[in-house]
């Protein structure tokens, strides 16, 4: 059986990973009309359309197990290799899964391959997302190692052909708890349960994580934190780097 970083690390995934509406309704509109979609990289079936025809293709065990009752059938695969005949689908969608791809260029083929009319990648800016201050003030090993594992903007629009670039700004108080979900909420990374839906931190080291954590902490109880960031609390949402990519 093939093993995946999210067997060990997505335990609790469901828990901290929910659907966030806004971002839904945002990836509802660029599927369009499409009325069968493929979910690579599938996850819990988080933002799975339920109007459509939807089939999952996703390497872990332990997130295929986390899917609930009524989701779309799942199929364990990885997106290198897609099982689906050529045009099997109107669309394929990808949402934050890019960066765990292998074999970038044959995953972009793949969901080429297998789509008639349309490809949604939902993933993030690194240019714009290491002025975070999470990244640029608390964790900067973060910057690292996405630097290592995320194709820029560019670099996927030249994979995937002509397409439409569309922010995804996050509302402070998401749902779905990834990287960014959290800007005004900075005690959250300090809960572990939250960091374990995360796959950085289990790509970090332990001295790093633990020293910027720490810094984290002290700043929220000596209100320095805030006073740093008061600005945010001002602002309902907020431009991370967040992008969708329909091509």
């Amino acid at each position: 059986m093939m093993r995946n970083a999210y067997d060990e690390m997505g335990v609790d995934y469901a828990l901290t990973r929910r659907p966030d509406a806004r971002i839904a309704a945002r990836i509802t509109q660029a599927l369009g009309d499409c009325a069968s979609v493929v979910n690579v990289g599938a996850g819990t079936g988080s933002y799975e359309p339920r109007d459509r025809m939807v089939v999952a293709v996703e390497p872990s065990a332990t997130m295929i197990r986390q899917r609930p009752a009524g989701s779309a059938p799942v199929v364990q695969g990885v997106a290198e290799r897609l099982p689906l005949v050529d045009d099997a689908v109107d669309a394929a969608l990808a949402i934050l899964t890019v960066h765990h791809w292998t074999d970038r260029d044959r995953g972009f083929a793949e969901i080429r391959r297998v789509a008639r009319k349309r490809v949604v990648v939902l993933t993030w800016d690194q240019d714009v997302f290491e002025g975070f201050w999470l990244v640029r003030d608390y964790l900067p090993c973060i910057r690292d190692l996405d630097r290592r594992r995320t194709l820029a903007i560019a670099d996927m629009v030249h994979a995937l052909g002509e397409s439409q670039i569309i922010a995804v700004p996050i509302a402070h108080d998401c749902v779905d708890g990834f990287l960014g979900a959290f800007w005004r909420r900075p005690e959250a990374y300090l809960d572990r349960r939250v960091r374990s839906g995360l796959s950085v931190f289990t790509a970090m080291s332990s001295e790093e994580r633990d020293e910027g954590l720490a810094r984290l902490a002290a700043d929220i109880h000596s209100g320095a934190w805030e006073d740093q960031h008061r600005s945010l609390f001002d602002l309902d949402e907020l431009d991370l780097g967040y992008r969708l990519i329909v091509a």
